[in-house]
């Protein structure tokens, strides 16, 4: 509702008005009976609103400043003070004629003229009688109608839904009165003492905010309850945008007060921290932008630093964004952008470093130089991706630090075993709490170029979880077509990784995803023989250890032999990692000697060993005798490196059924009926009774049950240990053998060659048995690590029986 300075609210009767009084009176019940006694004359003047519609009964100024308008209402109150007041459809009209009025309007009564000192006139008017023109009389000086009154339907006393109504509009133009801060609070008592209705409806319609149209169709309405329901439809949509409006402002006003208290909050703190001699937020951004005058990055990465510390510059530093856009920054300049260390291509220094620190591992070397002769050839060249691959303790990591070392650059480790967050490796997006950059970008930061040797250790050991797959994450960082805009989600632009060198380590090949097995360029590492780790104990272990536990030679040393001994002892491995925690332990005895001033062996002897570590309990690897019928040596791959196993077969009394122990898996267990179902189809040719096979059960067993053993590498040991206790003969002493066979006989290749051989050789294995086609694994052994050994190689089963089965009766042997 709109303000129209009500100043006293009183039950004054229209005769009563004065018009030199202050008071502006209310309609009653009686002056609307008056009113609507009164005739209307034929014809009237007619004076045109611009900007609002009057009511009957309602009480209104109005300033004129045309002059037809002026001279109406000169005219008028010498008159009989009566004038029509129709509103203007168009109010920009200056002149408006007969075509630019609406044809119902209000007759009223001259209540008071003032006379304005700008020329213009404010006259009081007071609604009466709604009118309807029927002809325009003329125009000049000012409009002149026929008019004719506009009757008007009211409700019977007894409709008690009008009267709800009424009561409705009472309630709301009240809570608009409350609710508008531009209306006085006086107001409420002009409502509550209006008694007429029809009254109520006019006053509340002229007081509302509506435009002149609106105002104009609910004065046209001649039903006065329909011009109530469609009053109470305006006043309801004008109270809720009321409450709408004031609630807004009261947010708006909260918000504001808050931002002003913490902006004068921060100006003090500032204050004070300048005043102790610390450093404002505006010299910290300062300081932030001398230091990214001294980095090598390009234009882009330079305009999206200073995108970024503009806005820094712009936020509240008590928001939460702010502590979010410094830690980003900071990121952004401790970043190595464009820094590269120089790299030294001394290939032969490259060599010797690479042979200092590690023992064998000849081919691993020599890929190893040729990929930094081929970086020296063509500088520009992308970095390689190496993946060193084999058993644990063999050197995998370390290799990678003498690398570095080698190259003059920057070593940076990264562990993978376990990781299961994709975001581990590409970050997390800097709007989440605590968000960070990947372990990529954190570990370039630690190193300070951009092209370290980075190693990627037990890249195999990668896990899926919920929060993603970090193997497939990786893929755009060893990919070397990609990772020169590899993008952290923390950073949200891209980072060349194209200079680092990156070294993956892996136990196995098996459970990396082929997609990153692809891109990398495998280096198989095979376990040390015995005469290997002698040496690597002699040169590296023994000394370090000692130096570890504060002595030199001077206090201990120890011979090959008893290298050897506790090699063959007291470690099953391929690397050497557990032999070094042996010799600790032999150091440690020796060294709780010197501190505590007791005598001892300077030179370690076996009784020593014995002493400090315990009988040997890794003897059992030695080959078995040959006396007993069906029990033969097969060689294995473990993941800790080669090993022998025992295959033992035993008859009794039954229908020839097979039946297989020792945790065998599905293959292994196949091999088995392989060989059972080639000797019954060859039994003549192998020399088993057919009898036999069908009144003797078979039973397999493979020792060390709880260990889960798999592969067809074992299928002609198992071949032979079946003829073996079919015939009751004896297999030939200190022999081993490895291989798959298939139904129609033939012997086929198998892996893990070195690993096998050094068993067998640990095993004091004489002769081994093997495909033909695993010759070429035999030939890239040094022929060093070979003496003693004798090999036959096999294309037949039939073959394998004859090398394997002596014609001597074995022990104890049965009357088949």
């Amino acid at each position: 509702m709109s303000n129209h300075n009500i100043k006293t609210l009183d039950k004054m009767s229209l005769h009563d008005f004065d018009t030199e009084a202050d008071l502006i009176p209310l309609l009653t019940p009686e002056d609307e009976e008056e009113m609507a006694n009164e005739e209307l004359p034929n014809s009237i003047a007619i004076l045109p609103l611009r900007n609002t519609v009057l009511f009957p009964g309602v009480v209104i100024p109005i300033t004129a400043g045309r002059d037809k308008s002026i001279k109406l209402i000169n005219d008028a109150n010498a008159a009989g003070k009566v004038i029509g007041v129709v509103a203007q459809k168009d109010e920009d009209i200056e002149d408006p004629t007969r075509d630019d009025i609406h044809q119902i309007g209000t007759v009223a009564q001259i209540l008071r003229v003032l006379k304005m000192p700008d020329g213009n006139v404010t006259v009081i008017l007071q609604g009466k009688k709604r009118f309807q023109i029927s002809k325009v009389i003329s125009e000049e000086p000012y409009i002149n109608a026929l008019i004719k009154e506009v009757p008007e339907k009211r409700p019977s006393v007894a409709d008690t839904e009008f009267g709800a109504i009424i009561d409705s509009v009472k309630e709301i133009a009240i809570k608009i009165i409350k609710e508008s801060p531009n209306i006085p609070t006086e107001a409420t008592f002009a409502i509550k003492n209006i008694e007429s209705q029809s009254f109520l409806i006019n006053f509340v319609s002229s007081n509302m905010n509506l435009d002149v149209k609106e105002k104009q169709d609910l004065l046209s309405m001649n039903i006065l309850k329909e011009r109530a329901l469609s009053t109470l439809r305006y006043m309801n949509t004008e109270l809720q945008k009321l409450e709408l409006k004031n609630d807004i402002q009261s947010k708006v006003r909260i918000d504001l007060d808050q931002q002003q208290r913490e902006y004068f909050l921060h100006q003090q703190m500032k204050t004070i921290q300048e005043e102790l001699g610390g450093v404002s937020y505006d010299q910290e951004i300062d300081e932030m932008r001398v230091k990214a005058k001294g980095k090598k990055w390009d234009e882009k990465v330079e305009k999206h630093f200073e995108k970024e510390i503009s806005k820094l510059q712009r936020t509240n530093p008590q928001s939460p964004d702010f502590g979010i856009l410094r830690n980003y920054l900071e990121l952004f300049l401790e970043l190595p952008w464009n820094n590269f260390s120089k790299d030294n291509f001394d290939l032969k220094r490259a060599q010797k470093i690479l042979d200092k620190d590690h023992f064998g591992l000849e081919d691993v070397k020599k890929r190893i130089i040729e990929h930094l002769a081929v970086l020296k050839l063509r500088n520009d060249m992308k970095s390689p991706i190496i993946c060193l691959t084999g058993p644990p303790g063999v050197g995998k990591t370390s290799i990678g630090k003498s690398i570095a070392k080698a190259l003059g650059r920057e070593y940076v480790r990264m562990s993978l075993g376990g990781l299961r967050d994709e975001a581990e490796i590409r970050g997390h997006r800097k709007t989440y709490i605590g968000a960070m950059p990947g372990r990529i970008l954190q570990s370039l930061k630690k190193a300070g170029t951009s092209n370290p040797v980075f190693v990627l250790d037990e890249i195999d050991k990668l896990s899926v979880s919920h929060s993603g797959d970090p193997s497939s994450a990786l893929l755009e960082v060893l990919d070397p077509e990609q990772n020169k805009e590899f993008y952290d989600n923390f950073l949200e632009m891209g980072f060349d990784l194209s200079k680092v060198m990156f070294i993956a380590t892996s136990n196995t090949m098996t459970t990396i995803q082929p997609a990153l097995k692809d891109r990398m360029e495998v280096i198989k590492m095979t376990g040390y023989t015995i005469e290997e780790k002698v040496e690597i104990a002699r040169q590296h272990l023994f000394p370090k250890q000692l130096k570890e536990h504060g002595l030199t030679t001077k206090h201990l040393t120890i011979g090959k032999r008893q290298l050897e001994k506790v090699i063959e002892g007291y470690t099953r491995e391929s690397g050497v990692r557990a032999l070094e925690q042996k010799l600790a332990q032999v150091i440690r005895h020796a060294a709780k000697s010197v501190a505590m001033e007791e005598e001892y062996n300077m030179k370690v002897t076996d009784e020593d060993i014995i002493k400090t570590l315990g009988a040997p309990r890794l003897e059992r690897d030695k080959s078995e005798g040959n006396e007993v019928a069906g029990v033969v040596t097969g060689l294995a791959w473990t993941s800790v490196g080669g090993d022998i196993l025992f295959i033992e077969s035993l008859i009794s009394k039954g229908k020839g059924t097979l039946t297989l122990t020792g945790n065998l898996g599905t293959v292994m267990k196949e091999s088995a009926t392989i060989a059972m179902e080639y000797i019954k189809s060859n039994a003549e040719l192998l020399g088993v009774n057919q009898e036999v096979l069908q009144n003797y059960n078979i039973h397999i067993h493979v020792p060390e049950g709880a260990t889960p053993k798999d592969g067809p590498s074992a299928g002609i040991a198992m071949l032979t240990s079946l003829v073996s206790v079919l015939t009751q003969k004896r297999v030939k002493k200190s022999l081993a053998m490895t291989g798959e066979i298939t139904l129609r006989g033939k012997v086929l290749p198998v892996g893990g060659i070195k690993e096998k051989i050094l068993a067998a050789k640990r095993a004091n294995i004489k002769e081994i048995i093997l495909c033909a086609d695993n010759k070429h694994d035999i030939d890239e052994i040094k022929s060093e690590y070979l003496a003693g050994l004798t090999f036959h190689y096999v294309k037949e089963m039939s073959e394998v029986v004859t090398l394997a089965i002596t014609n001597q009766k074995a022990k104890n042997a049965k009357e088949l």
